[in-house]
C-alpha cells in the first residue's frame, strides 16, 4: 500500500486482546465478523496464550506474512489489556522491529480497533478524560513510528456500555466490514486515514447504502 489508494490486495493480521470476552457486547461481534473475511488472519491472543507464554517466533512470522496489522481491544485504564502489552514487549524485538537491522515491519500499516466505555465527549481536552482518544493512544503511535509502521487513525466505538441497547452495534459492524473490504482490496486512501480522528468517519453514509 502506498500513501495513496493502491490496487494491490493486502493481507490483514488482526490481533484481538480481550480478557473478559463474556462481558463484551461489541468486540466479539467485530472479531467474529473478521474471522469470516478471507483476507484476514484473526488471532485471539487470550485464547492462544492463556498463560502469557507467547511464541515469539510464531508471532514474528505472522507479522512478516501480512501487510496490515490491527490491534483490537477495549480501552482499559487508558491503555491496552495486559497481554497485548506483553505481546509488544516480547515480539517487537531489537533487530527485528527496530534498531540495527530491525526493519521487518517497514512499509506495513497499523491501527487500533478499540471500544471505549465513555461517550465521545468525555474524550476531549475539556472532557472528563482530559485527552482525546488519539492522544491517549500516542504510545502506540510512537511504537509504530519506531518500528516504521504507517500509523492510521483508530477505528473506535465510544459509549460501548450502552451501544447494544441503543442499537449502534449493527451500524458499527457494517463500517468495520466495509473497512476490512477496502483494506483487503488495497483501496484505502492512506493519507485520509492518517489524518482522521476516527476511521469510522472514513466512509460517507452513501458508501454503506449503495
Amino acid at each position: 500500500m502506498s500513501t495513496e489508494a493502491s490496487p494491490s490486495p493486502c493481507r490483514i493480521l488482526l490481533l484481538f486482546a480481550h480478557p473478559s470476552q463474556a462481558r463484551s457486547e461489541v468486540n466479539g461481534v467485530l472479531f467474529n465478523a473478521a474471522k469470516q473475511h478471507k483476507a484476514v488472519t484473526s488471532v485471539d491472543l487470550y485464547a492462544e496464550y492463556p498463560d502469557f507464554n507467547i511464541n515469539i517466533e510464531r508471532e514474528q512470522q505472522r507479522l512478516l506474512e501480512h501487510d496490515v496489522i490491527i490491534f483490537q481491544f477495549p480501552i482499559y485504564w487508558y491503555s491496552t489489556p495486559a497481554l497485548l502489552k506483553e505481546w509488544q514487549d516480547l515480539v517487537l524485538e531489537y533487530g527485528f522491529a527496530y534498531g540495527k537491522g530491525g526493519d521487518a515491519l517497514k512499509g506495513k500499516h497499523f491501527f487500533c480497533a478499540v471500544s471505549a466505555g465513555g461517550r465521545e465527549e468525555a474524550y476531549q481536552t475539556d472532557g472528563f478524560n482530559h485527552f482525546t482518544l488519539r492522544q491517549l493512544l500516542q504510545p502506540l503511535e510512537q511504537m509504530a513510528s519506531i518500528t516504521q509502521l504507517t500509523y492510521l487513525a483508530p477505528f473506535a466505538l465510544f459509549g460501548s456500555r450502552t451501544a447494544k441497547e441503543e442499537h449502534r452495534i449493527t451500524q458499527h459492524s457494517a463500517l468495520w466490514i466495509k473497512l476490512l473490504d477496502t483494506l483487503a482490496q488495497g483501496e484505502l486512501d492512506i493519507s485520509k486515514a492518517r489524518q482522521l480522528q476516527n476511521l469510522t468517519c472514513y466512509f460517507d453514509e452513501q458508501d454503506l447504502h449503495p
